[in-house]
């Protein structure tokens, strides 16, 4: 399939919250579905490009999924430490999946990243159950870093993101 990365656009915000919330809910990666705080965060995209910059795969206009590549640090950076990109949110919707719209979005984060004067490496935290999302990242040479392992919900035990680094 052809496609585009680009830098979303304000009337693609919408669309590509929904992506990104529908992904996740329909993943299972909610811990509480419908009424999970975080939902709001997913589909959010205006927040997050205020903040870093947003990034669409589109096909012949339709968005077919995004992700948010944070440089060097900023308000949306979970994990990154200094000298680091983070990638967050990467979502592709159902029907696009398996057609390379995922690794080319990685991809264009850890271009981006390589354009960052200082960067030295892209992280990124995901869920224990995303293994097709694991084979992405380590396919493109991503390594665990069990060390950096986290809870965003401290207050709950059971989640535990695990994170990745690619050495630029």
């Amino acid at each position: 399939m052809d496609f585009v990365i680009r830098r979303a656009t304000a009337e693609e915000y919408d669309t590509l919250g929904e992506i990104t919330a529908q992904a996740y809910l329909r993943d299972g990666l909610l811990d509480f579905g419908e009424s999970d705080a975080y939902l709001d965060e997913l589909r959010d995209v205006g927040k997050r490009a205020a903040d870093a910059e947003v990034l669409v795969a589109a096909a012949d206009g339709p968005v077919l999924g995004g992700v948010t590549f944070v440089p060097s640090g900023g308000p949306m950076a979970d994990i990154a430490r200094p000298g680091e990109a983070e990638i967050r949110m990467l979502a592709v919707a159902r029907e696009a999946r398996g057609r390379g719209a995922g690794e080319a979005l990685v991809r264009a984060c850890v271009d981006r990243a390589r354009a960052v004067p200082g960067c030295v490496s892209v992280v990124l935290s995901t869920q224990r159950t995303m293994v097709t999302a694991h084979r992405l990242y380590e396919r493109l040479g991503f390594v665990r870093t069990p060390d950096r392992d986290w809870n965003p919900l401290p207050e709950l035990d059971d989640i535990t993101l695990l994170t990745y680094e690619l050495t630029l």
